[in-house]
């Protein structure tokens, strides 16, 4: 009996003792478990925020990480920027940055952080195009009438965008610049805000991502006008370049990608890189992607850091030619 009662009390002590372990290992495993934080620069509804939660967990799970994602919008993408170019270089912060990174260099006279040198390119995800929309309200049917009646009525037109500094100010900055023409900026806290002050009729234009406004090509309160690319749009193939329906010359598009701190050692780079690559492989983040109006994009780590470096050249170009300037 006494021999009996010892080994079952022995048993359920190794039970317990085991099971504590076990926990105590789970416990430990989960604590340590590496969390990427994705630092999307701008508000709900910018193309970066959508195209951020479609695929940062496969990203963690690539990883074995949680990567989150984390809004931190201002100042043109700025703030958000800023904050992972101060981040530990340990590949554990990364901002989902767009075409505004590098505009913003020659927009604000003054930056906390160089948009090219304290940050390194880890993963080009897509490139995202932009659409011309404007309120039902203007008698316009295409680019060149839009241009005629805004050349007819100088100052009487205002224009939304994501705020000042972000792409969508800067194509539509640069489009009025290059076809002489004069609009009253109306700055918002986010692409879907901009958007909605035109379908409210309260501004009469917008550039905005293709995401922005794919819903709304059948909504009598706004007029999709033109594509804003080198070429027609995959996911608006009726609708007209900006270039051929009215204004020559023109093209804005933009890359997203994920950008670490300066610093970040190369092997993590890499590694950050294959997996993101691997996630873009997946069919159903590519069909994910172009629902949201993106064309998923893979390269290296070097190649995007090429990208980015034509890109800084090409953007001051634009800036400079646009006359946009923010003190």
């Amino acid at each position: 009996m006494t021999s009996t009662l010892f080994t079952r009390r022995s048993l359920a002590a190794a039970a317990a003792a085991v099971a504590f372990c076990g926990f105590g290992s789970f416990g430990a495993a989960h604590a340590q478990q590496r969390v990427i934080h994705v630092i999307v620069p701008f508000g709900t509804g910018a193309v970066q925020d959508t195209v951020a939660r479609a695929f940062n967990n496969e990203l963690g799970a690539a990883l074995n990480a949680s990567a989150i994602v984390e809004n931190r919008a201002g100042a043109g993408g700025t703030v958000g920027a800023a904050i992972v170019a101060r981040a530990p270089a340990d590949g554990n912060t990364l901002v989902l940055a767009a075409a505004s990174h590098n505009i913003a260099a020659f927009l604000y006279s003054k930056l906390p952080y160089d948009p090219l040198k304290d940050f390194v390119g880890v993963a080009n995800v897509g490139n995202a195009g932009y659409v011309l929309a404007v309120a039902s309200g203007m008698n316009v049917s295409n680019t060149a009438d839009f241009i005629k009646e805004v050349k007819a009525n100088p100052g009487k037109y205002n224009y939304a965008s994501a705020g000042n500094g972000s792409a969508t100010h800067l194509a539509m900055a640069s489009f009025l610049a290059k076809a002489g023409l004069q609009m009253t900026h109306i700055p918002t806290k986010s692409t879907g805000e901009a958007v909605n002050e035109v379908l409210a009729g309260r501004v009469q234009a917008v550039i905005s991502s293709s995401i922005g406004v794919m819903g709304f090509q059948d909504d009598a309160r706004m007029k999709l006008l033109a594509s804003t690319g080198q070429s027609r749009s995959p996911f608006l193939p009726k609708l007209p370049t900006v270039a051929e329906s009215g204004l020559p010359g023109y093209a804005f598009d933009s890359w997203i990608g994920l950008l670490a701190p300066a610093g970040t050692p190369k092997a993590e780079v890499e590694r950050l890189n294959a997996a993101a690559n691997k996630v873009l492989a997946d069919p159903a983040i590519q069909e994910r992607f172009k629902r949201l109006g993106v064309e998923p994009r893979s390269q290296s780590a070097e190649e995007f850091q090429k990208l980015l470096r034509a890109d800084w050249d090409a953007m001051g170009v634009v800036v400079k030619a646009s006359g946009a300037k923010i003190d």
